[in-house]
This record gives structure tokens, sequence and C-alpha cells, in this order.
């Protein structure tokens, strides 16, 4: 297979988009919707996950109550050793994604850590002690700005995407408060991180709870807004397989207008305030390299106050989310996301 080459059919689409609005939904409610039978979604969505080629994991949506912060984190390699590198930092929890890339820097991680200190013990006693490691760079983010469907796919029709988004439940409120995680919810969704999909008595058995208590607590979850749903196709093999992170300066003032306009643009999944030599940082998921011209282009006419200060492809994406790629592009397994360990050198 090419990289870059969609291997997903339309009906593999369809089914990625009904789990991104409706994750835990029944085989027989989705199918119900995509129009087809339960035991074909069941069987090709396990086809499509042995093989490494989509996944859908539940991953914590950090609020400030949660003593979590996020950071870009730009590493230099000794030469011949990114690769070695950034396979070792894919096995670590506090990364949530890692790239080899152009420009500065070999390799982009975004880490998530407790609080400052944490991240601080996490760079000095295990990045910068790594053999390969010569250098590295950080720009925490002072501000994750929300994204309407930033991971969604557009192959449901808008009546489809209703219907299911209704299995769901009402979403939750805007302006909510921030969830405090208890012990309890945190190997909870340390264990959906590899699968959104399992079943409240398989996850009462990993947990070590009761399946009412695992219902409850999902519940409580979703409701407070607290989780993230994380399905993806492999970008390798989905249509979109350049991943770019865009870095610019704002004016302060346009900072919200700015995040706002880059937000609406189809290849946006990610927009961060950061602080460091430059203010704002977007990834993107491209169709091509050529695509990131036009990207920044648009970017530049939506808000004539901002400046491109760099940009940089990825040459390998070695972990998203929870999930570790091969240099194939396909997901080979997940890392249970327990940021609140302790940093291990």
């Amino acid at each position: 297979m090419r990289t870059g080459e969609s291997v997903l059919g339309e009906a593999d689409l369809a089914l990625i988009h009904a789990l991104q609005v409706a994750p835990r939904a029944t085989w027989t409610d989705l199918a119900a919707v995509i129009g087809t039978s339960p035991d074909t979604l069941a069987r090709r969505w396990e086809q499509l996950t042995s093989g490494g080629y989509a996944w859908a994991g539940i991953l914590a949506r950090y609020h400030a109550a949660s003593a979590a912060l996020y950071a870009w984190v730009e590493v230099d390699c000794a030469a011949g050793r990114s690769e070695d590198t950034a396979i070792e930092l894919a096995g670590d929890p506090y990364t949530h994604s890692v790239h080899q890339v152009t420009g500065d820097a070999d390799l982009v991680l975004l880490v998530t850590c407790p609080d400052l200190v944490a991240l601080d013990d996490y760079l000095v006693r295990r990045v910068q002690r790594l053999p390969g490691v010569t250098r590295s760079r950080t720009q925490v983010v002072t501000r994750m700005h929300p994204l309407r469907n930033s991971w969604q796919l557009d192959q449901l029709t808008p009546q489809q995407a209703q219907r299911l988004a209704e299995l769901t439940g009402p979403a939750a409120a805007s302006g909510r408060k921030p969830h405090r995680f208890t012990d309890t919810d945190r190997r909870i969704v340390a264990a959906l991180a590899g699968d959104a999909r399992i079943s409240a008595a398989e996850l009462a058995r990993q947990v070590g709870t009761s399946e009412s208590t695992v219902r409850r607590r999902l519940e409580a979850l979703t409701a407070g807004g607290a989780l993230f749903h994380h399905c993806k196709p492999a970008p390798r093999f989905s249509g979109r397989p350049v991943f770019a992170l865009v870095k610019a300066d704002v004016p302060p003032l346009e900072a919200a207008s700015a995040s706002a306009a880059v937000g609406r643009l189809r290849q946006t999944r990610l927009v961060t305030s950061v602080t460091g030599p430059h203010n704002l940082s977007a990834a993107m998921w491209l169709r091509s390299v050529d695509e990131l011209n036009d990207v920044t282009a648009a970017v530049t006419r939506a808000v004539p106050g901002l400046r491109i200060a760099g940009t940089a492809l990825s040459l390998r994406v070695r972990k998203l989310g929870a999930q570790v790629l091969g240099s194939d592009g396909r997901r080979i397994h997940h890392v249970r996301p327990d940021i609140w360990r302790t940093v291990e050198a």
C-alpha cells in the first residue's frame, strides 16, 4: 500500500463516523441508522481494529480542576537516533502524540502531565536522559481552544448523525464545572483508552469494581463532558495522511478570533495557545504536502494580524492519543495514559 492511499471504503468510513458520534452504541442501534446488519458491522469493525486500520478509545478531557496540563515538546536527536528515540517515547503514558518531523526539530511531542512540577520531572528525568536526545524545547499549552466535531468524518448524512447523537443522550452543557477525577474514574479512563467498546462487565473486571459502579461513573463522566471520544481511521489510510504543525504569532487581543478562524478550517484538529517564541500552535491533517500552502494562505487571509512563525510536517507518526503506530502506519497497540504515575527514568 502506498503512503497516503485510502484503503477504507465508503462503508468503513460510515462505520467509523458512526462510532465517533456514538462510540458505545450497540451494533443493533448502529445498524438501524447505517442500514446494514449488526453482524456485518461487528465483523467489519473487528477486521478494521485487528488490522490496525482504525480504533476507538476514550481519553480524559482535562479541565483546570483535574490538575493536568499539556505541552508541545520539540526534541533534537543525535544523527541516526530519531527513530529509536521516537519509538521509546511513544511507550510513555505521558506522551499524547509523537511525530518525527521536518523543520528545526527531529521530534514533536504533545505531552500531558499533572502539573508543571511533573512536566519538569518528566523532561529532566526521562526525555533529556535518553541517549539519543541532544536538546529539547518546551511550549506549555495555556489554553486548548474548543473545536466543534474536530475529529469527526463527514461520511454520514446530517439526519443519520442526529439520530446517532440522540442515542448518547443530551450533550454536556457549556460552561460546565471542571470534573474532578476519582481514582475509579482514572482506572476507567485508562481501561477505555485502548477500546471504547468493551462491555461494562469487562470494564468492571479490569477496574476492580462492580458493573453498576462502572455504569454510574461512565454516565457521570459523559454528562459532565469529561470524556473525549478518540475514534479514528489510521491517518496513512484515511485520505488525510499528512500531519502538519503550524505555529503563529497573533496579537493578544486577537487570540480568540484567530483561534476560532483557524478552527473553522476543515483540516484543523487542534488549536492551542502556548508560551514561548510564538503564541499559537495548530495541528492539522492534510490530504497532501501541497495543501500546506493552501492552509497557511487561508489562515493569513482569515486573520490579517496573524504571522506564520513556522511549520513542520510529520515524516512518521509514532503515536496518536494512546495508540502506538508502526512504521507502516497501522496501529500496533495502545499505552494506558496514566499521567498520575510516577515518572520513571
